[in-house]
């Protein structure tokens, strides 16, 4: 999918179609999740710090993540995958390969038209754009798609692909990280051209035997590695940057709590069950220091991974503050009785401590609404649906609009407008 968040972002709100958007936080730590081309032809890309992609674009909308919008959008798109091969590998939520039965010894002409329809039934399911390649290998496959990009087709037939990875820099080849380009550069190699033409024993011996020998043979255009789907997650994680460093262990060990009942939302969401709580706290100097535990049977039971997650922050934190924790369940089962859990990591002494900190479903201010924020979705009794572009001294802007609507008009109403309520970013799709 050409890049996903901002054309899920473009497709519900029509306002910003041929605008540039950045997806991702505000805050002074906040990095781009997602950048519209219109916002890449200034140079602001994903992961990148958003103060520079702002800087680079300042006439950028910027708006937060809408998680649960991306994943509907995904999950139409891999049904259209699933639907056209039966060996289909997801790679994230908006990428992956497909090896179909059916263009087995095809040639470039009849695997072009599979691409095209399969492009057309992308599009067709989401009123999203994607770019497809091909290749006789999964490398091939995704360089041609990244050759493609925005919204095309390319196929790289097996008499060109030598001529096509040539010219390419070497970093196009997957495996090469900044590490090892450095140590390619040192000897001149910048191509994946001259990468193939490097003996093999002088790469094995820059980059080790396991790693030179299979970038020698992808270089070459020689790539076996199977399309396959791939397993359950064997671990679900959930980690915040904070925009100023905690100082405080009660502000640790509140936001621990609401950390851990993020990764604790997917967790029942997967059907499993944790046996291993690790937490990894990140100073402000960037020092990492994590902490596990591990527990002879799972549990789903939020206390009770809660209070494992907060005594082992409580050996962690450092004294110059925290920049940054994480929370991951690993060793995950079959959801089993959550009583097990509470026994292995507390003996038989009694009911489990509950956690220190203040409830993670309930808001701090819980007499105060959280103020209206650019990006939130709304629905008012009279206008209907729409997101917030803008609010403060009693007043919240509202663009009121969904993907079949086209552009829609904007009102300024007051903030505590009776009629306006929060609504389901789903409803975007309308």
């Amino acid at each position: 999918m050409d890049a996903f968040f901002a054309s899920a972002e473009q497709l519900t709100r029509p306002t910003l179609r041929e605008r540039p958007v950045l997806v991702g936080g505000l805050g002074p730590r906040a990095v781009v999740a997602g950048a519209s081309y219109q916002a890449r032809v200034h140079g602001a890309r994903s992961a990148m710090p958003m103060g520079q992609a702002r800087r680079l674009c300042p006439n950028a909308v910027v708006l937060p993540p809408r998680g649960a919008l991306y994943k509907a959008l995904s999950e139409r798109v891999m049904g259209v995958l699933a639907e056209a091969s039966p060996v289909l590998e997801p790679v994230s939520i908006d990428e992956a390969f497909l090896e179909p039965p059916a263009l087995a010894g095809a040639d470039a002409v009849e695997v072009e038209r599979f691409a095209a329809r399969l492009r057309a039934d992308v599009r067709g399911a989401t009123g999203m754009p994607a770019s497809v390649g091909a290749g006789s290998g999964k490398q091939l496959a995704k360089i041609a798609s990244e050759l493609a990009k925005p919204d095309g087709l390319r196929v790289v037939a097996p008499a060109e692909q030598r001529d096509v990875l040539a010219a390419l820099p070497v970093r196009a080849l997957s495996g090469i990280g900044p590490v090892s380009d450095a140590a390619l550069a040192k000897l001149g190699i910048r191509t994946v051209g001259e990468l193939a033409a490097m003996d093999t024993r002088e790469l094995n011996g820059l980059l080790g035997t396991a790693i030179g020998t299979e970038l020698h043979r992808l270089a070459h255009g020689v790539d076996d590695r199977p399309v396959a789907p791939r397993g359950a997650a064997k671990q679900i994680s959930a980690e915040t940057t904070f925009e100023t460093d905690l100082t405080a262990m009660a502000a640790v060990h509140e936001a621990v709590a609401r950390i851990t009942g993020s990764a604790h939302r997917r967790l029942l969401a997967s059907g499993r069950a944790a046996r291993t709580v690790t937490v990894k706290i990140r100073s402000a100097a960037f020092t990492t220091v994590t902490r596990s535990e591990t527990a002879a049977a799972g549990s789903t039971d939020l206390a009770a991974l809660t209070a494992v997650a907060q005594r082992l922050a409580r050996n962690a934190v450092p004294e110059d503050g925290v920049r940054l924790i994480g929370v991951s369940l690993a060793g995950l089962v079959d959801d089993p009785p959550p009583a097990l859990f509470d026994a292995a990591f507390h003996g038989d002494a009694g009911p489990a401590p509950q956690p220190e900190a203040v409830d993670v479903e309930a808001p701090v201010a819980v007499d105060e609404p959280r103020p209206w924020r650019p990006g939130d979705d709304v629905h008012h009794a009279e206008h209907g649906h729409g997101w917030v572009q803008g609010a403060g001294h009693g007043r919240v802007t509202v663009r009121f609009e969904t993907r079949s609507t086209g552009p829609g008009r904007a009102r300024t109403l007051p903030a505590d407008d009776g009629r306006l309520t929060r609504a389901d970013p789903l409803a975007s799709l309308a």
